[in-house]
């Protein structure tokens, strides 16, 4: 066959082409004899990858002193930088790596691939322990600094290698550093999601509350992907869990913003402070009721936050939610601030508090109201004239703003009797937290604005089937 260029290779000769592939495939034969036949054992690819490179990266030490023993370029790299050094590290091969060190002469240990990397770098990368235990004894430098200003232990830290991890730190390496953005080998772990990592850096004492240049510490990345196991961790270690980023983020922000209800739950239970406001001062409700995430935001609530703060625009929480047309969202919010004010009246009036129920400020599905809430969807639909729903609103207390956030919702021109429903499922919410008797409030709000008419047929059809109206609580 003609030894012409090979289109697949661009660069090489057909005969060159078959030397790298024979090197590949561990053929040593097959390579003496293209040897002899005069191929350039230097030739390279368009990657920059000659024999001996390839035969570092497969490992295959016989070809490779064969290359040696015909004067192949023993200083020879690819367009990435990498030596045969590197390529046997990364790769794991330990007894071409052997031969290298001890056969070879001015070999460079420490020698740096175009990314700054050394060979120890590269195996630390890709969890190569018995390498890394290799170059230690061979005397490598362990504290050098790729171009990211990465160290060995960021790099391993980063990709989870465990072993490697805890050989580096037995060398005595400070695990605090920090590479070209501020971060240390637990934020790279904490962002990896890597628990066994995360565990040993808090074990031989890494700083928990390190931050980054963007001011960021470790359970922020573990909150931005929701990781529990890792987080609980940082939390047991003391870490500032209240700590802010340059754009204001607590890792409760981060939290809510990727919708991790679990992840919420656990800082909720660490105490974690929820008024806090980012940049745009934001609560983490504030965040919840825009993306209309009732998970989260029962969570809150049940927790108790200030519903008053405002964002830049000057909206509270409610407004949000309402501007967002998350009418189940907005019937919450209204509920827990109905629930806070006639707590506090309770508590300051040395009364008991409320009756003890679970609290909870989602839609009420109990089978013991069902029938009383099917009255009052009769109630709101069929009888209750334009109008009316908000003057019996304003009766029970119902703030403008609760009533304006009920009424942004437009379901055409009827929108009033949904509106109406919807304030009555609230009151029965309050009524329920206060063990009063619902169908007695019902009937005296009805005179109060002059429907006796319809107070009398109320109270009939919510008796019915209510053997105890005071059963007749809701959540």
């Amino acid at each position: 066959m003609e030894d012409g260029v090979v289109s697949e290779e661009d660069v090489l000769l057909w005969s060159e082409k078959e030397f790298h592939d024979a090197a590949k495939r561990n053929d040593p034969e097959r390579m003496q004899e293209l040897i002899e036949k005069g191929v350039d054992v230097k030739a390279k690819s368009k990657f920059g990858m000659n024999a001996l490179l390839l035969a570092s990266w497969f490992g295959h030490l016989k070809v490779l002193q064969i290359l040696v023993s015909c004067g192949a370029k023993l200083s020879s790299e690819n367009k990435d930088g990498l030596s045969m050094l590197h390529c046997a590290a990364q790769r794991g091969h330990i007894r071409v790596l052997e031969f290298i060190m001890e056969d070879l002469e001015d070999v460079r240990l420490d020698r740096l691939d175009k990314s700054g990397k050394t060979a120890l770098h590269l195996a630390a990368e890709s969890g190569r322990l018995e390498v890394v235990e290799f170059l230690i004894g061979m005397g490598c430098t362990h504290s050098l600094k790729d171009k990211e200003a990465n160290t060995a232990v960021h790099l391993a830290a980063k990709c989870g290698h465990t072993e490697v991890l805890q050989k580096m730190v037995e060398t005595g390496v400070d695990v605090d550093e920090r590479n070209i953005g501020g971060l240390t080998a637990l934020h790279l772990a904490a962002d990896g999601g890597h628990y066994e990592c995360v565990k040993l850096l808090l074990e031989v004492g890494c700083d928990a509350n390190a931050q980054t240049n963007k001011n960021m510490n470790a359970l922020h990345y573990v909150a931005q992907h929701g990781f529990n196991r890792e987080a609980s961790l940082l939390l047991e270690a003391g870490i500032d869990k209240d700590a802010v980023d340059d754009q204001q983020n607590t890792a409760l922000h981060l939290a809510v913003f990727n919708n991790h209800a679990a992840f919420l739950r656990l800082l909720i239970d660490a105490h974690c402070d929820l008024d806090i406001a980012d940049s745009r001062q934001q609560t983490v409700l504030h965040i919840a009721a825009e993306h209309g995430w009732q998970d989260s935001a029962e969570m809150m609530l049940v927790s108790g936050v200030n519903l008053n703060l405002t964002d830049k625009q000057g909206k509270r929480c409610l407004e949000v939610a309402a501007r967002g047309n998350h009418v189940l969202l907005v019937d919450m919010i209204i509920k827990a601030d109905r629930f806070y004010k006639w707590e506090k009246d309770q508590m300051s009036s040395e009364q008991d508090s409320w009756v003890g129920r679970p609290l909870s400020f989602k839609q009420d599905h109990q089978p013991e109201t069902q029938h009383l809430r099917s009255v009052l969807w009769s109630l709101a639909t069929k009888h209750l004239c334009r109008g009316e729903w908000k003057i019996l609103a304003q009766h029970w207390d119902f703030s403008p703003a609760h009533i304006r956030a009920i009424e942004q919702q437009w379901t055409g021109t009827k929108s009033f009797k949904e509106h109406g429903h919807r304030m009555l499922l609230i009151w029965l919410h309050g009524v329920g937290m206060a063990g009063e008797n619902p169908v007695k409030g019902l009937y005296e709000g009805l005179v109060k604005i002059s429907r006796t008419d319809l107070a009398e047929c109320i109270r009939q059809k919510a008796n019915a089937e209510t053997a105890s109206p005071k059963m007749c609580s809701a959540m």
